[in-house]
């Protein structure tokens, strides 16, 4: 096929494009690099995968979201569209063979994370890989100015230098005008490129600000009032199961999501939530990236966000059916002034950065000149108590030694169980007279996972444990015994924070890092800052204007239906009828 307009209704159902999603194509299939600002739930994924199946080649899309990568592959394959994917923590025989199909064989996207860009595997088959598209999903995360900024991201430029006529659309849901720019430049766009933003106006969606001491009683009083599915967000773990806990109590069917769980009990409950089995998720900001769920009645924050950036993308998963939603976000005085307290806390001295790194690296027992491409588990509660150091403050130094690319540090590290045959055929053959114990398991591996006697592949228990009818207990009780036996190599299921070391030691006292780039991105966080609270103590401007001003669309209407735009319509009723 070759109109996009063909392609989107064969493979997505539908009969035309949402504004912008057709410019944005007809821009990309023209050449041009595009940057499309888009809001959360405004079909972004359309914008690079139609014109990816118009044109030959492979696309390649840049995620930081493994679980979000991993969904759109699974729900591509489902449309017949061939689709692969790599991540940080995949092994070397499943990366060589992920980017093999995507030279040789017949697929259409490859999702990649943005640390795989600056591995040696993939620039090596770089070249021989015919991409028509280069999709850069949250690329806010290239802008130091930013929010969210990520370095493996400044490394998606270097692909150009090997890929010159590939376009790259750059799409993110929320980036000042500033950062906008930010992202053309660090993306090396070229003369002639174009940017699309949908309309922030939506009619359906109210957003509310209210000042209460009884945050939880208005939570309450808000979902009995409105009814249907909520998201609740907490900035702690411990709070998302508090709240979650309270409200089971009063008869909600709720449930709680963070960063801690395990990955099988993230999908467990995320499922639940969107099969309508829980219908309030109390959760930290880990929940709600790549899900689509239209129907969300209600999005309430319990605790105020850092930025309007936070704050737009997260509220703007209520209503995306179209129908009356409201976001609302609760808050105390004593809130405000800790964020204003946060920016010395979030920039730390360089006395601070040196003592955390040479408390790191002592940590972690490594020589000066050692150190690079190291990677450890890290446990940031059991470092803090050992060298009597704030846990916040650690993991602001850790995120700003990551900015300096001296670090990566992941906060959730998944690595999934895999196994490899280590007996040849016939030592197997043999080992199974005499264990018959383990036949069914070994003829669903055999049958299951295509080349599980050359290298290490990732395999799921439970998948296996419901294949065969027995408990996942039992499927790693007989793993556990076959690796011992000398039959096979099987590695356990892996969810750890970690820090790998991207540059060897070095003597502490001598550690630097960029000072002016440090106070430009202070100065940022302090006008972001500045952004929220005004959003939040202003009583008569229209907050889908307030919202819209700052990412630069100044041609918004007033919405009619947040609190500050039916004070005031209440308020010319009065006048007009004293």
């Amino acid at each position: 096929m070759t109109d996009p307009s063909e392609v989107l209704k064969e493979y997505w159902g539908y009969e035309s494009f949402r504004t912008p999603q057709e410019e944005v194509i007809r821009s990309i299939l023209s050449g041009k690099d595009t940057l499309a600002l888009m809001p959360t739930g405004g079909g972004k994924s359309i914008c690079f995968q139609v014109p990816a199946m118009v044109r030959d080649g492979i696309c390649l899309v840049v995620s930081p979201l493994v679980a979000l990568m991993k969904d759109q592959v699974f729900h591509l394959k489902k449309k017949g569209i061939p689709a692969l994917f790599l991540y940080a923590g995949m092994r070397f025989p499943e990366v060589s063979k992920t980017l093999k199909n995507a030279a040789y064989g017949n697929f259409k996207f490859l999702y990649v994370s943005p640390e795989r860009l600056e591995s040696e595997l993939f620039l090596e088959y770089l070249p021989i890989i015919n991409i028509n598209l280069i999709a850069v999903d949250e690329a806010h995360c290239v802008s130091q100015w930013g929010y969210d900024f990520r370095p493996p991201y400044l490394r998606i430029a270097n692909i150009r230098l090997v890929k010159p006529t590939s376009p790259v659309l750059a799409l993110t849901a929320s980036a000042t005008l500033e950062v906008q720019d930010d992202i053309c430049a660090k993306l090396a766009f070229r003369p002639g490129s174009q940017k699309f933003h949908q309309s922030f106006e939506r009619d359906n969606l109210s957003y509310s600000v209210f000042k209460t001491a009884v945050k939880q009683q208005k939570l309450i009083e808000i979902l009995q009032k409105v009814g249907g599915t909520s998201i609740v967000y907490c900035k702690s773990r411990r709070r998302t199961k508090e709240i979650a806990d309270l409200l089971a109590s009063r008869g909600f069917s709720s449930g709680c999501y963070h960063a801690g769980l395990i990955n099988e009990e993230k999908n467990l409950r995320q499922e639940a939530w969107i099969n309508n089995q829980i219908r309030v998720m109390v959760c930290t900001n880990a929940f709600g990236m790549g899900i689509d769920k239209p129907d969300v009645r209600t999005v309430v924050h319990l605790d105020i966000p850092d930025a309007l950036e936070n704050y737009y993308q997260e509220a703007g998963r209520a209503g995306r059916d179209g129908k009356k939603a409201y976001a609302v976000l609760l808050y105390e005085d004593w809130e405000i002034k800790s964020l204003q307290q946060q920016v010395e806390t979030r920039f730390p001295s360089m006395e601070m950065i040196r003592k955390v790194y040479g408390s790191l690296v002592n940590y972690f027992q490594l020589p000066a000149g050692s150190g690079e491409d190291l990677s450890f588990d890290f446990d940031i509660v059991d470092f803090s108590k050992k060298f009597q150091l704030s846990a916040p403050v650690v993991n602001n130094v850790l995120q700003l030694l990551q900015q300096e690319s001296l670090i990566v540090y992941q906060e959730q590290f998944f690595l999934p169980s895999m196994i490899v045959f280590t007996a040849d055929s016939h030592e197997l053959a043999s080992f199974r007279k005499n264990h018959t114990q383990y036949d069914n398991l070994i003829d669903c591996l055999l049958r299951s996972y295509e080349g599980i006697f050359d290298y290490p592949v990732p395999v799921s228990e439970n998948s296996l444990a419901k294949n065969l009818s027995i408990g996942r207990e039992t499927i790693n009780a007989y793993l556990t015994d076959m690796t011992a036996l000398g039959i096979l190599d099987y590695t356990a299921q892996k969810e750890r924070p970690q820090i790998r070391f991207l540059q060897h030691r070095v003597v502490t006292s001598d550690l630097m890092v960029n000072q002016a780039n440090l106070q430009k991105r202070k100065a940022g966080f302090e006008k972001r800052l500045q952004a929220l609270t005004g959003y939040v103590a202003d009583r008569s401007t229209c907050r889908s204007q307030l919202i819209a001003t700052y990412f630069n669309a100044l041609d918004i209407p007033r919405c009619g239906v947040c609190d500050n735009c039916l004070h005031e319509k209440k308020m010319s009723k009065t006048a007009r009828n004293p």
